[in-house]
């Protein structure tokens, strides 16, 4: 199945290359700005596959953004980032890398399009499905990147096009307020410009799909309970967006990109690179080792649940790492174990790079939908929901009935883990007193062994509202020049 291929030279604001056949077959053909690239059809293709291309990026969804998921319950940081442990233990500031770099390449995402916001309702010399595809896909992207800047850092700036045709990027924050109403915007003109599906050549692109998917969890975050299940429910009515036959598919190069996966990050062995798996697998066997699951994880999974093997390496685990089928033993990991749903290995030996990054998937959208009727109506009225995830796990699974939020929060737990969901699902929780993030964070962090792991394992403090957000980095208020102010508490 061919996947977009993401060029790999330079296609940002201003272009220097046009496509080529091959992605690391590029040719100079001149000297590109934005005024003068965008002339017909392929320029739009090329340029909206450029805006996935910031996808890659290491210190966005490369690694950077499921650092902040060492934050929770489920994982413990690896590696020798001193930053990363500040992010864990709740000590960061203004100034600690890992809160700084991602904001970056969020707003890259955003510039590149509003660029073509701009410019590709200007074109003629283009089919008029592939234009409004184009504009569904840059209304799409600029609103995932404002709603994760919302997600981890609350009130932003927000560059439009309006700013960008003033050259006006120096903004003070909007309110939160503001920032949904411009993501709400984007995503429902994405949802009436996106096409339900792709032809093979195509696979990887946000679809109607991906936008009403992105909706639903938008909705339910603002506590919008109604529009999260109509707008979920366009997805989980739809053959389109239907789960994979096997919760193993959504992990396997060969059948990543089905049906369920609404967004994921297009790496292609050899020549769209992303660092992801390198940071989960084993150092070992050819990785980095940066993020561990906890027993507290991995003790969530019931017996006889297959996801458990699927997403865990655990002690005694015979793991096929391409060349051979070693055995996994604790001494691998601070905390004794892996990720296993993130790595692959080619018959060649190395890394196999093709593997996909999660971003959106049907299962995180069922189990949203679900969430939003327990909440509206009381337990019960999410069960088939819940019951379709847990029966495509395996259908030897207990059928949960009059499933309350408790088993809601299982279901999300296990089906989603390490997919940097844990965090922001507890602080949501939190600020609707369904859990105690606090008293959760309070609790050390255990190895296999039932031991505090010796690194990062310690119990937390966890402040409201302070770390319900990060701050805004430092670099960018004292660029700003007294125009962007620090969020309140840092």
């Amino acid at each position: 199945m061919q996947r977009i291929k993401y060029i790999t030279g330079i296609l940002c604001a201003a272009l220097l290359f046009t496509a080529c056949k091959n992605v690391l077959d590029l040719h100079p053909q001149g000297n590109y700005t934005t005024g003068n690239y965008w002339r017909n059809q392929s320029d739009a293709v090329d340029g909206i596959t450029g805006i996935y291309n910031i996808l890659l990026e290491e210190d966005f969804t490369g690694f950077n953004e499921f650092v902040f998921n060492n934050c929770s319950d489920d994982q413990v940081r690896g590696g020798d980032h001193d930053y990363d442990a500040a992010i864990e233990s709740f000590s960061y500031d203004a100034s600690t890398y890992s809160v700084r770099v991602g904001w970056r390449w969020k707003y890259e995402l955003i510039n590149r399009a509003n660029n073509a916001l701009i410019y590709i309702p200007k074109i003629t010399d283009i089919d008029a499905a592939i234009k409004n595809r184009c504009l569904g896909e840059a209304r799409f992207l600029r609103a995932f990147a404002y709603w994760r800047l919302l997600l981890i850092y609350g009130e932003v700036p927000v560059i439009t096009t309006e700013n960008v045709t003033a050259g006006n990027y120096n903004q003070p924050k909007k309110s939160i307020s503001e920032i949904r109403a411009l993501i709400e915007n984007d995503l429902l003109e994405a949802a009436n410009l996106l096409p339900e599906t792709y032809s093979s050549n195509d696979k990887g692109r946000v679809s109607k799909g991906t936008a009403w998917g992105l909706l639903c969890k938008f909705y339910l975050y603002g506590d919008q309970l109604d529009k999260a299940i109509e707008y979920g429910s366009k997805v989980t009515g739809n053959a389109h967006y239907a789960l994979a036959p096997n919760y193993q598919d959504n992990f396997s190069v060969a059948t990543g990109n089905n049906t369920e996966m609404l967004l994921a990050v297009q790496t292609l062995d050899g020549a769209g690179y992303s660092d992801f798996s390198t940071y989960h697998a084993p150092r070992a066997w050819g990785g980095w080792s940066f993020f561990y699951p906890t027993k507290s994880l991995v003790d969530e999974f019931e017996n006889g649940d297959p996801r458990k093997d699927i997403c865990i390496m655990k002690p005694g685990d015979r793991i096929n790492i391409g060349t051979e089928t070693a055995t996994y033993t604790a001494d691998l990991s601070w905390s004794g174990y892996h990720y296993n749903k993130f790595t692959s290995w080619k018959p060649s030996g190395g890394l196999n790079y093709s593997l996909k990054t999660p971003l959106l998937r049907s299962a995180d959208v069922y189990l949203l939908v679900a969430e939003a009727k327990i909440r509206k109506s009381g337990p019960g009225a999410g069960d088939a929901e819940i019951m379709a995830v847990r029966k495509r796990a395996a259908a030897s699974l207990p059928a949960v009935s009059g499933a309350d939020m408790k088993a809601l929060m299982h279901e999300r737990r296990v089906e989603l883990c390490g997919e940097n969901e844990r965090h922001q699902d507890l602080i949501r929780w939190d600020k609707a007193k369904l859990v105690d993030i606090a008293a959760i964070y309070k609790q050390p962090k255990l190895a296999y062994n039932g031991a505090e792991i010796t690194r990062g394992g310690a119990a937390r403090t966890f402040q409201r509202p302070k770390h319900y957000y990060f701050p805004l980095p430092q670099t960018d208020i004292d660029r700003s020049k007294g125009v962007l102010v620090q969020n309140p508490n840092y």
